[in-house]
């Protein structure tokens, strides 16, 4: 063994870290080279000196101290807590929410006349939607972006989302009259109407 690998397992040989054959190798070293002897001789000297010195007491508040300069433990929202005792109702909220916003985003991206309902019986000019004199519209009528005349009759509930409505002397609604111009108006509108196809199929 070279003195170069014999310093440089010293401090394992001190530690008790050195394999038993690289001990073997390192003290028959030891015994042949005088001036890594000496070294070593040094370096046991001054560990046990550190290893007799008192180890020095920690301060009595010093867990305290400690324990204080931790981060606080988050305690959960309210809303979480409610989040996790009520999932069912969270995820239909959740769901409601996500609706109305699809909702309102179709409103505002959506400005073309549509129409829903017994169209056979009307007459289309521009954005207006006229039901003439003598003729009857069999159930609901729809518009959507558009103004309804109506001088005849419809035989179900009449609804204008974001548009007017202008009902003749002449005219008959055997249902409702109803007219949508706000946003959150349509979003409860889709909403109803979706409720009504899943409970009654229409």
């Amino acid at each position: 063994m070279k003195c170069n690998d014999a310093v440089k397992r010293m401090h394992d040989y001190l530690d008790g870290d050195l394999p038993r054959e690289e001990s073997a190798l390192l003290q028959q070293h030891l015994r042949e080279c005088p001036a890594c002897e000496e070294r070593y001789g040094a370096l046991e000297r001054t560990e046990a000196l550190i290893y007799a010195q008192p180890v020095p007491a920690a301060p009595s508040h010093l867990t305290d101290a400690i324990m204080g300069a931790l981060p606080k433990k988050r305690s959960p929202k309210v809303w979480t807590s409610w989040v996790q005792r009520h999932p069912a109702a969270s995820a239909a909220a959740i769901f409601l929410v996500v609706m109305l916003s699809s909702f309102v985003a179709m409103w505002n991206q959506d400005d073309q006349l549509s129409l829903s309902g017994d169209l056979s019986h009307v007459v289309i000019e521009g954005n207006k939607v006229i039901v003439p004199a003598g003729q009857k519209v069999e159930g609901d009528l729809t518009i959507k972006n558009g103004e309804a005349e109506v001088l005849g009759e419809v035989e179900g509930n009449l609804t204008v989302i974001d548009g007017n409505v202008t009902l003749a002397s002449t005219a008959h609604i055997a249902g409702k009259v109803k007219t949508v111009d706000r946003a959150l108006d349509w979003a409860w509108y889709k909403v109803t109407t979706w409720f009504d196809t899943v409970a009654y199929g229409t």
